[in-house]
C-alpha cells in the first residue's frame, strides 16, 4: 500500500467539547474537521468505535462490529422530531463522566426510539429495515446479547442460566420473543450510530480528509462475538478461557500487561477460511479509509497467558497463521489499507509478515532517544517511508508530560539529536512542537500526532494509563483551543516539509 507524504491528528471522539457528558458526533465533530482541514493535515484518526462496557476502554467492548451508543448526538435526533429538545445534565467540561454518561444517555435513547415508532417516516423505516438486513450476520446476535445483558442485570453472559450461555436453540428462541422490543431498539441505536458516523465521515472526505479507524485484534470475553463463537476461541468446557492475552514486561509495565482477552482458536479460524476475521475487516473498511491494527505482532505470535494468573509475566508464546491469515485477506480484499502496530518486542519474523504484505509499520518518538540504533529514530526509518510515524501515542504521556518525567539522559540525548537537525528544544515547553516536526520532517509518509501534543498539554491530559484498570479514556479539550493561529502553525510546517494535503 503507497500512502501519500501526508500528516494527521489522533482524537477520539469521547474527547470532543460540548454541552453533553461525553464528546459525539455533532457539530463540534465538525468543528474539528473544519480546523483540521484548515491545517492542511490528510487524516483524523479514532480509536475503536465500539460500544464501551466495564473500565470504559474502546479496546474492551460488546462488539467487534457494533458502534458505540454513548457517541450519538442527540441533537441530530431533535432535529429528526424523535426527541423533545432537554438542557444537558451538568458535566465537568473537560473531562468525560462515564458514570452520568450511562445514566443518561440510555433513557434519552429510549425516549428517541418511542418518537421514532411514533413519527418516524417510511423513509426512515425503509432505511432501518435495509441496515438490519445487511448487517444481520452480526446485528442479529448483538441486539438479543444486549437485551439478555440487560435482562440479567448487566452480568457477563458467562453467569446466565446454562440454557442461554449455551445458545440452546429452544432457550434462544424464547429470548427472542420475551425480549422483541429491547433488541428492535437495540438494532436502531446501532442505525442511529453508523447513519451520523457515515455522515460525519461524508463530511471529512468532503473537506479532503481520510479517517483511520482503529481495530484491536483481540476481543472482550464479554461480548457478543465470544458468546455467538465460542468455538472460534481458546475456551473450557465451562466456556471459560483457558490461556488469556496480554504481553510480557515491557517499556509500560514491569509485570507486562495483562489484558485479560480470550484468545483464538487460530485452528479453528483457519478450518472457515477465517471468515469472521473476513467479515470483521470487511465492516472495518466499511467505517475508515485506512485501518490500524493494535498488537499486529499477535498474528505472528502471541503471548498467552494461564487463566487466573495475577500479572502477565509468566505466559509463554504461541504461534498463529499470521500468512496463511494475510494471503486470505489479500485474494478477498487486494490490496487493503491495514497499517501494523508493530511495537512491544518485535522480532524477525514479525517484520517479515509486516513487510511481506507491504503493511506500514509504526515509529513512536517517544521511545526514541536511548542511542544512535535506535530503531524509532528517524534516521533509522526504512528508506522506503513506508512507515507512520507518531511523537506518541494513547498510551503514552502527553509529549510535554513524558519529557517532564523521562531520564535526564534520555533529554540531553534528544537535545543533541534536534540541534544536529535544526530544530531547537529549550525545555520541555518546546518538546511537543520539536517532536512534531521531527516527525514531519522525518522520511516516513504519514506522520500522526495526539491532539494534547500541539496543544502542548502535561500529563493531566494523557488518554490512558495501560497498567491502571480506571479513571482512563476521560480528556476533553476545550473549543476555545482550536484557534486559527494554531492551525497555521501546523500548516507552515507541513508545507515546509512536503506534507500538505493535495487534491
Amino acid at each position: 500500500m503507497e500512502l501519500p507524504r501526508s500528516f494527521g491528528i489522533l482524537l477520539h471522539p469521547t474527547s470532543f467539547p460540548g454541552p453533553y457528558p461525553i464528546g459525539n458526533l455533532g457539530d463540534e465533530a465538525r468543528s474539528f474537521l473544519d480546523w483540521l482541514a484548515a491545517t492542511g493535515a490528510r487524516w483524523w484518526q479514532v480509536l475503536p468505535l465500539g460500544p464501551t462496557g466495564f473500565g470504559d476502554s474502546p479496546y474492551q467492548a460488546f462488539s467487534a462490529f457494533a458502534g458505540n451508543p454513548y457517541l450519538i448526538d442527540p441533537r441530530r435526533l431533535v432535529a429528526r422530531g424523535w426527541l423533545e429538545a432537554a438542557d444537558p445534565p451538568e458535566s465537568p467540561p473537560d473531562r468525560v463522566d462515564y458514570g452520568l454518561v450511562y445514566r443518561w444517555i440510555w433513557p434519552l435513547l429510549r425516549r428517541a426510539y418511542a418518537g421514532f415508532r411514533a413519527r418516524a417516516t417510511r423513509e426512515d423505516t425503509h432505511a432501518l429495515a435495509v441496515f438490519e438486513r445487511e448487517h444481520a450476520d452480526w446485528l442479529e446476535d448483538y441486539a438479543l446479547f444486549m437485551a439478555l445483558k440487560g435482562e440479567h442485570g448487566g452480568a457477563p453472559w458467562w453467569s446466565w442460566p446454562e440454557p442461554l450461555k449455551r445458545r440452546d436453540p429452544g432457550a434462544l428462541a424464547a429470548a427472542r420473543e420475551r425480549l422483541a422490543e429491547e433488541a428492535a431498539f437495540q438494532r436502531w441505536t446501532q442505525w442511529v450510530f453508523f447513519s451520523q458516523w457515515r455522515a460525519l465521515a461524508n463530511a471529512a472526505h468532503d473537506l479532503g480528509l481520510g479517517i483511520v479507524g482503529d481495530m484491536p485484534i483481540f476481543v472482550a470475553h464479554d461480548s457478543a462475538d465470544v458468546w455467538a463463537h465460542p468455538e472460534l476461541f481458546q475456551l473450557d468446557e465451562d466456556l471459560n478461557p483457558v490461556a488469556v492475552a496480554g504481553v510480557p514486561p515491557d517499556y509500560f509495565s514491569p509485570t507486562g500487561q495483562l489484558w485479560g482477552n480470550p484468545l483464538y482458536d487460530w485452528d479453528a479460524l483457519e478450518r472457515s477460511g477465517f471468515d469472521w476475521w473476513l467479515r470483521r475487516i470487511r465492516r472495518a473498511l466499511e467505517t475508515a479509509d485506512l485501518v490500524r491494527i493494535d498488537h499486529f505482532r499477535g498474528f505472528e505470535a502471541y503471548w498467552a497467558v494461564p487463566a487466573g494468573a495475577p500479572t502477565a509475566e509468566h505466559g509463554r508464546w504461541e504461534k498463529a497463521p499470521g500468512e496463511a491469515f494475510f494471503r486470505k485477506v489479500e485474494a478477498t480484499f487486494g490490496s487493503v489499507p491495514i497499517l501494523a502496530e508493530d511495537l512491544g518486542l518485535i522480532t524477525p519474523e514479525v517484520e517479515a509478515l509486516r513487510d511481506r504484505f507491504g503493511l506500514p509499520g509504526m515509529k513512536v518518538l517517544q521511545f526514541a532517544f536511548t542511542g544512535e540504533d535506535n530503531p524509532f529514530l528517524p534516521h533509522n526509518y526504512p528508506e522506503s517511508g513506508n512507515c507512520v510515524v507518531y511523537t506518541g501515542t494513547h498510551d503514552n504521556d502527553t509529549t510535554r508530560g513524558w519529557c517532564e518525567h523521562a531520564p535526564d539522559a534520555e533529554l540531553d540525548f534528544m537535545r543533541r539529536y534536534l540541534e544536529g537537525r535544526g530544530i531547537a528544544c529549550r525545555g520541555c515547553q518546546d518538546a511537543p512542537w520539536a517532536l512534531i516536526e521531527l516527525a514531519l520532517q522525518s522520511r516516513c509518509r504519514m506522520a500522526v500526532f495526539p491532539l494534547q501534543d500541539p496543544l502542548e498539554l502535561g500529563s493531566e491530559a494523557r488518554m490512558n494509563f495501560p497498567s491502571r484498570p480506571e479513571g482512563n479514556w476521560a480528556w476533553r479539550y476545550s473549543t476555545r483551543d482550536l484557534t486559527h493561529g494554531l492551525a497555521e502553525r501546523l500548516r507552515g510546517l507541513a508545507e515546509r516539509y512536503a506534507r500538505l494535503r493535495r487534491g
